[in-house]
């Protein structure tokens, strides 16, 4: 870190203070280095993150509110890196939130209107909740207007749209069956216009946070899966970096709530955890800025799937998933592995012996998952 700190510091793009209140020069180049990392970019962006961070232009962001519970903005307000107040005051120009802003009624449509026209190409549009579209949108109305119409007349001014949360991105829990109001997302509705799915129930500040960094840094909105979501964040099954993965590879699962292998951390698959078909970076993420464990299996509880559609809030909660990585990576790490040594002897004789290791563990995971009286579903692999 320290390397990466002093290459920053030559640069000369850095102020010696930077105006992002509150915050320290050694604390802020630590985070656009950390933020460069966690969006896959060279060293050498952190410098460019560093310079659009401190730019005197900030983008002006118009956020609308639909058919949702305002979860995903109350989880912004609870990021710390940046606080919301940093977010909104030194990154960013918001200039109209239902949830946020102190004007109301006719003085907060005036400036969203004057926004919209003052902007019109250069904004970017952030929508929470899905839009309804039985009986002509009627079921979701703002200022007299459906959000469908809104939708319609801010969308097309805008140069890039993220859709923040479960219910924006596909129509969330509102499109469950039997969708009475005709709930989607806005990809549906928005063909001319790039969209970008940020799913989440609540979706994490910080894949928000990243996103709006990229755009401001790159100019250009970062590389999408086939659903529209940020490779860096849903790039991976939560299956993958689970903490109990290892336990699910050697066959020990919890069979119901409160038994000794739920109280000893074992795999919460039986339980119904839909990790192994739901792609977000939730455990190496996180939420609430809390400390480790803070994610639902990190508590103890089964993945519901919220950022996969067809998954969350359409698969039922304790339905056993559909598995795509049965067999464990090659150097995956042993559950029982001391902490803090070093590579020895027999650690290479492990690496060596991996390739019928990961055959003999998939045979294990394979009847483990048979001793159970349902079935794992045959659906296929949601499509990345």
């Amino acid at each position: 870190m320290s390397t990466v700190l002093n290459y920053l510091s030559k640069q000369g793009h850095v102020p010696e203070n930077p105006e992002i209140r509150g915050v320290s020069r050694r604390d802020f180049l630590k985070f656009c280095t950390i933020t460069a990392a966690s969006l896959g970019l060279p060293l050498g962006m952190a410098d460019a993150i560093a310079k659009a961070v401190t730019s005197k232009s900030r983008p002006p962001v118009i956020w609308l509110h639909f058919q949702e519970c305002t979860g995903c903005t109350e989880s912004l307000l609870r990021a710390t890196h940046p606080t919301v107040e940093n977010l909104i005051l030194d990154l960013i120009s918001l200039d109209y939130s239902e949830t946020l802003m102190a004007g109301a009624g006719h003085q907060a449509e005036d400036a969203l209107h004057k926004s919209v026209a003052e902007n019109e190409g250069k904004f970017i549009l952030v929508v929470e909740g899905s839009i309804p579209l039985k009986d002509d949108g009627i079921y979701c109305k703002i200022g007299g207007k459906t959000a469908l119409s809104i939708l319609n007349e801010v969308a097309p001014k805008a140069a890039a749209i993220v859709a923040i949360g479960s219910c924006a991105s596909w129509g969330g829990v509102q499109s469950s069956y039997p969708n009475p109001t005709g709930a989607v997302g806005v990809d549906a509705i928005v063909k001319d216009k790039p969209v970008i799915n940020l799913p989440g129930c609540p979706a994490s500040p910080y894949n928000l946070l990243s996103t709006v960094l990229y755009y401001l840094t790159l100019k250009k909105l970062p590389e999408l899966d086939r659903k529209g979501r940020p490779k860096f964040a849903y790039g991976r099954l939560v299956h993958e970096n689970c903490e109990r993965r290892p336990h699910f590879d050697a066959g020990r699962f919890a069979n119901q709530f409160g038994d000794d292998g739920h109280k000893q951390g074992w795999c919460l698959y039986k339980l119904g955890c839909k990790g192994p078909e739901t792609h977000a970076n939730c455990p190496v993420q996180l939420y609430g800025d809390v400390g480790s464990n803070a994610w639902p299996v990190g508590t103890g509880h089964p993945c519901f799937g919220c950022t996969e559609k067809g998954v969350g809030f359409e698969k039922p909660l304790h339905q056993q998933a559909s598995v795509f990585t049965a067999t464990p990576p090659a150097l995956f790490p042993d559950i029982n592995q001391d902490k803090g040594s070093g590579f020895t002897a027999g650690a290479a004789l492990v690496v060596g012996a991996a390739a019928g290791a990961a055959a003999v563990s998939g045979m294990k995971v394979s009847k483990a998952l048979k001793e159970t009286d349902a079935e794992p579903p045959a659906d296929k692999q949601q499509e990345v």
